[in-house]
């Protein structure tokens, strides 16, 4: 169970609007049921009304899962809400991530079905979530996977082993549009690969999916496609990653005139890292499904204790790498041909295009300084194009300097204080930013923690805003309950390249959350 609920004060000085019912809340609890080769389970929501920030739509109260399975030796079946993935999901993935308000569960069917080892198929069937509705088209799919090294006695403690599989995605909806000639049924397909041997990893997956014109590519007549590549190798000490992506018109909705963050059928990685400091976590990137080129990689490597980097204790170093950017892409000329279809424009696979969207550039230290002492010292330098990335016009690019240093000390066995001092200097949007943290615990049951971000080097004096916010939590057994009372800035948050806005606020928050 989860109940969370926030009581607002209009701020005028940071934007916060006036609420009317002073109070909103969201909160759900889940029910599972589990005996022998049968489950069940149950979600209840409530959103009287949705929190500041979460799609109005979700006001009400209601039951939008609810499920029933059933396992008979290798054939599992599901009727009702269920989550699914096929491969990297670049054609198919239903999940939920609560905190960006997103939910895409499936309603309908699914079955599972193993008919030797190492051999795994999966059909789905159903229509989308749409707060607590379902969205008006029809997904079909289905899923085949082999690890071959499961089917053969011989080779499943090989050294090397395989997997490959592919995927078939098709939605329906109807086309009562008066200006195009839509097509009802869009299917997508993707073939994969990975490898392990050792310390080496390789996986690799490409997708292709028909003409689908719709509100997010502008009704143009165009195939899209989505390569996604990751390899890496590790040994004691030592990590190496690196991943690459293309995509090219990948958006992939149930319902074509659907926008944000609603009945989207698959899933496209951010391939950028995930901060969660507050200024690391301000520009966050956003994947751009119309188009883009995605790189990163990272290094971790560990400096042993008695060594001359590592100390008495030793140092972990991450240095960490990535970057997005536009695809080539030459216009359509279709003058003279009144009837053709618009196409939209050609693109050569392997040419990148000149606008970045982001770069991030980051180097973490994590560094033991005393048996009490602990320090992790992180330095970023990233670019953000808030035009694209943010939808917004006439801002650029911003580029800026952090520097997060997080000091954690364990006065006892039991208690522990943790500061962080963060800064990020840079000359566009608001300009530079400074936090301080504090956060004292007694374990396992308390902690208190306060910060403050401001925004001192905005050119507008009153704009010079402190964002203070104070945080109290108890926790016992499976219960926590936390109490806080602040500011929270307008921005942007993100979760895997799927985002929400997320407005200013200002008042006292309540969370609950317990599991019995």
């Amino acid at each position: 169970m989860q109940f969370d609920a926030q009581y607002y004060f209009k701020d005028s000085l940071i934007g916060a609007p006036e609420i009317p019912e002073k109070v909103l809340s969201n909160g759900f609890i889940n029910f599972v049921y589990d005996k022998d080769n049968f489950s069940a389970g149950v979600r209840y929501e409530s959103y009287l009304n949705p929190i500041s920030g979460f799609d109005n739509r979700y006001q009400g109260s209601g039951i939008p899962f609810r499920y029933l399975t059933y396992r008979n030796g290798e054939l599992e079946m599901t009727a009702g809400n269920f989550y699914e993935q096929f491969g990297s999901g670049l054609i198919f993935r239903s999940y939920e991530e609560r905190g960006l308000g997103y939910d895409n569960a499936l309603d309908g069917f699914r079955i599972k079905y193993k008919p030797y080892a190492g051999v795994y198929f999966k059909g789905v069937l159903g229509r989308q979530r749409s707060f607590f509705q379902t969205g008006e088209g029809i997904v079909r799919g289905f899923d085949g996977e082999w690890n071959i090294n499961e089917s053969f006695t011989s080779r499943a403690a090989a050294k090397t082993q395989w997997l490959i599989g592919g995927s078939f995605v098709s939605k329906y909806q109807k086309d009562q549009d008066p200006t195009y000639n839509l097509p009802l049924n869009v299917g997508a397909s993707s073939a994969r690969i990975s490898m392990n041997s050792g310390g080496w990893s390789l996986s690799s997956e490409y997708a292709y999916k028909i003409n689908d014109p719709s509100t997010s590519n502008g009704f143009i007549y165009k195939e899209g496609q989505a390569l996604l590549v990751n390899a890496g190798y590790t040994r004691k000490g030592l990590g190496i990653t690196l991943g690459a992506k293309r995509i090219d018109n990948m958006g992939y909705r149930s319902d074509r005139y659907s926008v944000g963050n609603t009945l989207i059928i698959n899933y496209l990685p951010a391939l950028t890292k995930n901060h969660t400091y507050i200024l690391s976590a301000l520009y966050p990137y956003a994947t751009q499904p119309n188009g883009e080129f995605g790189f990163q990689g990272e290094v971790f490597y560990n400096f042993k204790a008695g060594t001359l980097f590592g100390g008495k204790y030793g140092t972990d170093l991450t240095v960490n790498y990535s970057r997005a950017q536009s695809i080539e892409k030459t216009a359509i000329d279709t003058t003279g041909n009144p009837d053709a279809a618009d196409l939209g424009y050609k693109s050569d696979f392997f040419a990148l295009g000149k606008e970045i969207y982001f770069e991030d550039f980051n180097i973490e230290i994590n560094h033991k300084l005393s048996k009490k002492l602990r320090m992790i010292l992180t330095l970023m330098y990233p670019t953000y194009n808030k035009d694209v990335v943010a939808g917004r016009t006439g801002f650029g690019h911003v580029y800026s300097n952090i520097v997060i240093l997080e000091l954690n000390y364990r006065i006892t066995p039991t208690k522990n204080f943790r500061t962080e001092i963060q800064h990020m200097s840079t000359k566009q949007d608001q300009q530079s930013w400074a936090v301080l943290l504090a956060e004292y615990s007694i374990a396992p049951h308390w902690f208190i923690a306060g910060f403050d971000e401001w925004n001192y080097g905005n050119d507008v004096s009153s704009r010079q805003i402190h964002y203070f916010t104070g945080n109290l939590g108890y926790s016992r057994n499976a219960n926590r309950i936390t109490i806080g009372y602040g500011r929270q800035r307008a921005g942007i948050f993100c979760v895997g390249g799927v985002c929400r806005n997320v407005p200013a606020s200002s008042g006292f928050t309540l969370s609950i959350t317990s599991s019995f």
